[in-house]
């Protein structure tokens, strides 16, 4: 009988991995946004080597706010408005993660945002789809299987959200899994979107919704009560709920706080971003392990891993590095985000008792 392996970042990587929460358009190569804007003639680029656009893109995403942050997506977004563009950079990603031991990825993006060469919102996801399947394929060839699930995105400013989610029904058994929306919280509160999230329910189809990430609890709430996500993407203000978490006694929980927890809403938390972005100050002050000691639903994700210069087993060495975690907390982590994907509970089951649980084993010891 062997110890348990160190956790180092190579270590991790081998760990099997399950990701939720992970932009397609936020986790570009940068060689690859410099290709293909030569390809489509987009001259816009702030930086024309790799190294220089890479460091680019996670410091002009180190602006502690949301709306900063999401600037930065104009460049990648500008080069996702073909069909070669939309394939290559899907099939990348795949493998990508694949090549960190990602097992199981759900990866959203915003159809509508990717219409400005022609192209319908069907097609959008026909060329993104083809992508993720063909990077499964070299991903499974290169020795590092993953599954892929597209999840669709509704940009919370705008007015497509019926639209987008229609297109997630239509595009259901072919691929994508969910739906969602995102964008600046402030001023657009999920309730703007209620006949969206109604006709998904209608069709018993799953969403989950950003929600708390850079608004406070009525985000949250809103998401909950009245559009009845399934998760929440991000979530941290969810402490806006949770009182006395550091006098020494044991934290209170308010209503919704307790109502996430009983009904176990998911948490898609991620670390990095969230400290990019504002939504908390620094890692160390993160409520991620407030959240898994008091056993709500926590999961690890990416977010976009070209702004926070990540993958999910750097955001886990740095919640090792910072909260102490082991091998069996990772595991944890884990098995929540699985139990909590987009795909039928005989799959679900099948990844975790096939891929995770003996995966781990070894790891352990």
């Amino acid at each position: 009988m062997t110890g348990p392996m160190p956790l180092t970042l190579a270590s991790i990587r081998q760990a099997p991995k399950a990701v939720l929460h992970d932009h397609l358009d936020g986790g570009l190569r940068p060689a690859t946004v410099l290709e293909l804007a030569a390809q489509c003639g987009y001259d816009q680029l702030p930086a024309h080597d790799a190294v220089a656009l890479g460091h680019w893109f996670r410091d002009a995403a180190d602006s502690g706010s949301l709306e900063r942050y999401l600037e930065t997506f104009a460049h990648t977004v500008a080069v996702m408005q073909t069909p070669e563009g939309l394939r290559r950079v899907a099939s990348e990603c795949a493998q990508d993660l694949a090549a960190d031991g990602v097992v199981y990825a759900e990866v959203r993006f915003a159809p509508e945002q990717h219409l400005a060469r022609g192209l319908t919102l069907d097609e959008v996801v026909e060329h993104t789809v083809a992508g993720f399947r063909e990077g499964e394929q070299l991903a499974a060839e290169a020795g590092t299987p993953i599954r892929m699930v597209c999840l669709l995105t509704a940009m919370r400013h705008a007015a497509r959200s019926l639209e987008i989610a229609e297109l997630a029904v239509r595009w259901r058994e072919r691929g994508v899994g969910g739906f969602d929306i995102a964008g600046a919280e402030a001023g657009f509160p999920p309730s703007r979107h209620l006949d969206a999230f109604e006709y998904m329910r209608a069709n018993c189809a799953h969403f989950t919704i950003h929600a708390g990430e850079a608004f406070g609890l009525p985000s949250i709430h809103e998401a909950v009560a009245f559009c009845g996500c399934e998760r929440l993407g991000h979530g941290v203000r969810i402490t806006d709920d949770i009182f006395d978490a550091d006098t020494g006694s044991a934290p209170r929980l308010g209503l919704v706080a307790n109502y996430v927890r009983d009904q176990r809403i998911p948490l898609e938390l991620c670390p990095s971003s969230n400290v990019q972005t504002g939504a908390v100050p620094s890692l160390e002050k993160h409520p991620f392990d407030l959240l898994a000691r008091l056993r709500f639903r926590v999961t690890v994700n990416t977010d976009n891993r070209l702004m926070s210069d990540t993958t999910m087993s750097r955001e886990m060495l740095k919640l090792v590095e910072t909260f102490g975690y082991g091998w069996s907390d990772l595991e944890r982590f884990t098995i929540n985000a699985m139990k909590s994907a987009f795909i039928p509970f005989p799959d679900r089951l099948r990844i975790i008792d096939e891929l995770i649980k003996p995966g781990y084993a070894v790891l352990l010891g």
